[in-house]
């Protein structure tokens, strides 16, 4: 009998256990882009390029826009994304991050500098490039490209 609660106590920690370690912050996003144009705004200056693209299910579309001096956009949760300075000026931006967690990754410096580097007849495939590309990028010093 001590066996049989000692499963069940067992059984019942590790799905305990599972439920943690699956927990996650929700995110309330339910649409994508929110651009306001509003010029009076006076924290922000530049002009900046950004957008993002979707998951594979939704088609993997991006979502561009031109963001100008107190517009605002909203990158969901785990999407790629990007901000380029397409202006004369040095721009300032606002950033702020939902996650009790936050971090960032470099999307070159993860697949192409990981250590151990990874297989380069995987990224070949996954990037549709010749192996010697592959080699190539993975030489490269990934620290600082910009």
């Amino acid at each position: 009998m001590k066996g049989v609660h000692f499963l069940i106590s067992t059984l019942a920690i590790l799905a305990f256990a599972t439920f943690l370690a699956s927990a996650y912050d929700p995110s309330p996003l339910q649409d994508f882009c929110v651009a306001i144009n509003d010029t009076k705004s006076p924290v922000l200056e530049g002009t900046l390029y950004v957008g993002f693209v979707t998951s594979n299910g939704d088609g993997n579309r991006l979502f561009t826009k031109v963001l100008n001096k107190g517009d605002v956009f909203v990158f969901p949760i785990g999407l790629i994304h990007f901000q380029l300075n397409v202006g004369h000026v040095k721009a300032v931006a606002l950033a702020a991050l939902s996650s009790q967690n936050p971090g960032v990754i470099t999307i070159a410096n993860a697949v192409f500098g990981s250590k151990p580097p990874i297989n380069p007849d995987v990224l070949a495939k996954a990037f549709q490039v010749d192996n010697k590309v592959v080699n190539y990028l993975q030489k490269q010093f990934w620290y600082n490209n910009s």
